[in-house]
């Protein structure tokens, strides 16, 4: 995997997929009025998604605190003073619990997240272990540990991971206005490691680290090119931590994000586009045009690592008053004939 130059036009890359997209046109599916982008994105929405189903994901962090790495946004960085302290891996009976619970809450995948900047071959023999107990209960298993070997990207296939999670951030040319400990190619060789093992991408960035529009554009660009892109698109809004270089980054305009949803659904057509960090701060209102605009998928619980997210039933309410489904509930009429 490379990156995809900002001035690269769109040129033909598969018959099920129309062209590449250059920034350019992002740029310009981003500048279209409002109610039309909407409509286009609901639009590709209901040809890819008829069930119109919503993802419930809970995601939980099975080791807290302490990364080497001076991601901007971070508070697990031990670089930066957050008052988020150190722990070890959690044991196996701590996350099935965690993850039986999430299973009968409703959720259908069950993710784990590890703050290392990359694991060493006995960290992956534990969380192996992690991923076999979640599958267990009968749940899809993703994790996001860092940068990754082949081989480890290997063992974690053959225990039975179905998604893994590194996300991109933001484009290329702000990735060092974020973080300098590490490369962007760094993360696109270890998405590359993944897809090579035979698991699910899960794969998105964060809105509102001070980014000009034209790196909104870049981010979705590289996403939307990856050969494929994600199985799944996780877009966060920037939650502003003190003591995280970033934290008086200046608040995104919710209807901004919105378009970043729309534009996702629409140049990924078949990815699941998640609401995941932020999502407290966006209220039911902008929630529901997200719903609109494409995303069906959101994390489920009331934390998402060490950052706060809307109470599982409070999530359970807004689904209900705007008549959407989860994906459990289709699976569950589908096996009852319904």
């Amino acid at each position: 995997m490379q990156w995809i130059s900002p001035s690269r036009k769109q040129t033909r890359v598969s018959e099920d997929r129309p062209a590449a997209w250059s920034v350019e046109a992002i740029q310009q599916l981003l500048d279209l009025p409002f109610m039309e982008l909407l409509w286009r994105a609901q639009s590709t929405h209901r040809t890819y998604w008829p069930e119109g189903d919503v993802e419930l994901a809970t995601l939980l962090s099975v080791k807290t605190g302490g990364c080497p790495e001076n991601c901007g946004y971070c508070p697990q960085s031990a670089q930066f003073d957050t008052g988020v302290k150190a722990q070890k891996l959690m044991s196996v009976e701590e996350v099935t619990a965690a993850a039986r619970a999430a299973r009968d809450a409703g959720a259908t995948r069950f993710c784990m997240g590890a703050a290392w900047r990359a694991p060493k071959d006995r960290d992956i023999e534990k969380v192996n272990e992690l991923i076999r107990a979640v599958k267990g209960l009968g749940m899809q298993s993703c994790a996001t540990l860092g940068m990754l070997t082949a081989p480890q990207a290997e063992s974690l296939r053959e225990a039975g991971l179905d998604y893994y999670n590194h996300n991109l951030d933001t484009a290329p040319e702000y990735y060092n206005d974020v973080v300098s400990s590490r490369q962007y190619q760094d993360r696109l060789d270890t998405l590359q490691a993944v897809r090579a093992a035979g698991i699910s991408v899960c794969c998105g960035g964060i809105i509102g680290m001070g980014e000009a529009p034209v790196h909104r554009a870049g981010l979705i660009a590289q996403l939307a090119n990856l050969s494929p892109y994600p199985e799944s698109v996780p877009i966060n809004s920037l939650v502003r931590v003190p003591g995280t270089p970033m934290a008086d980054s200046e608040p995104v305009d919710p209807l901004d994000f919105v378009r970043i949803i729309a534009v996702a659904r629409i140049t990924m057509p078949k990815a699941r586009v998640r609401l995941s960090a932020g999502r407290q701060q966006l209220g039911e209102a902008v929630q529901a045009l997200c719903f609109m605009a494409g995303a069906n998928s959101i994390f489920y619980g009331d934390k998402l690592l060490v950052t706060g997210n809307p109470e599982a039933s409070d999530d359970a309410r807004l689904l209900e008053k705007l008549g959407l489904r989860t994906t459990r509930s289709v699976i569950e009429s589908e096996e009852a004939g319904c």
